[in-house]
């Protein structure tokens, strides 16, 4: 996590000790948005996607990926948009730590020196990740946040919200792959991981689409049955925010990656 800087409520007038979270980069450093100490939190009423995401670059390999904006609960019941430095906020690794662990993690994993975090090895010799870092999931956003995350994780950076919105759930777009988050109390049907991969096939055109599917519910056995047969992952989700492969392609692609 980031320094801890004062944010005061302005519905209550109550002062937090706020320190941003980090997540982490595809090289393995840690990176956390630098809260901006001379702006005023404003309450969080309504929420769009590209309200809710930030830009940071990583300090210790330079990439730039989207993270959650980020926000503090006060005691009063007021949910605070925390402002952070810059239009794109910029951010760095905690402390210095991200440089350090970035290239001793890389060292410690086999990468080879000076490999590029963004390209990555052969299949045949897949890039070690670091420990993937949950986030509690509370409720659809949370959800979609951890999706999104996890998918970066793998190895898919460029995340953003697909054009085309499912009949229930949301869906994440990035490079070579379509995701559906589903936060519905009920399980996933086989119809529902069909209109996936279905659109992921419409949408993929020249270039090979990949999708996967996260539930918080679970599946169905025609479901399972059916995503076996076209060969789409499949993953639950639960609020330690950690997603868990459910079937034998969403454990393959948990040890290639993107």
């Amino acid at each position: 996590m980031g320094p801890a800087v004062p944010i005061r409520c302005p519905k209550c007038g109550r002062e937090h000790a706020y320190a941003p979270p980090s997540y982490p980069c595809a090289c393995g450093a840690p990176v956390a948005p630098a809260v901006c100490r001379d702006a005023a939190p404003e309450p969080v009423t309504d929420r769009t996607w590209a309200e809710a995401w930030i830009t940071a670059r990583c300090a210790a390999c330079g990439h730039e990926g989207h993270w959650p904006r980020p926000e503090l609960d006060c005691s009063c019941g007021t949910v605070l948009g925390v402002p952070v430095v810059g239009a794109g906020a910029e951010a760095t690794a905690d402390e210095g730590a991200g440089r350090e662990g970035g290239a001793g993690d890389a060292a410690r994993s086999g990468v080879p020196p000076g490999h590029p975090s963004h390209i990555p090895l052969p299949r045949t010799a897949p890039r070690p990740r670091p420990a993937f870092r949950p986030v509690t999931i509370r409720d659809a956003r949370d959800a979609v946040t951890v999706a999104a995350l996890y998918l970066r994780w793998l190895g898919y950076l460029d995340t953003r919200s697909a054009s085309r919105r499912p009949p229930s759930g949301s869906r994440i777009a990035a490079r070579g792959m379509l995701a559906q988050v589903e936060p519905a109390l009920r399980p996933t049907t086989s119809r529902d991981v069909e209109c996936l991969w279905l659109t992921a096939l419409t949408e993929a055109g020249d270039t090979p689409v990949a999708c996967a599917f996260f539930s918080l519910s679970g599946y169905t056995s025609g479901a399972r049955t059916r995503a076996d047969s076209l060969g789409v992952p499949l993953f639950t989700m639960d609020a330690t925010g950690t997603p868990q492969p459910v079937n034998g392609a969403a454990y393959e692609l948990v040890a290639t990656g993107a």
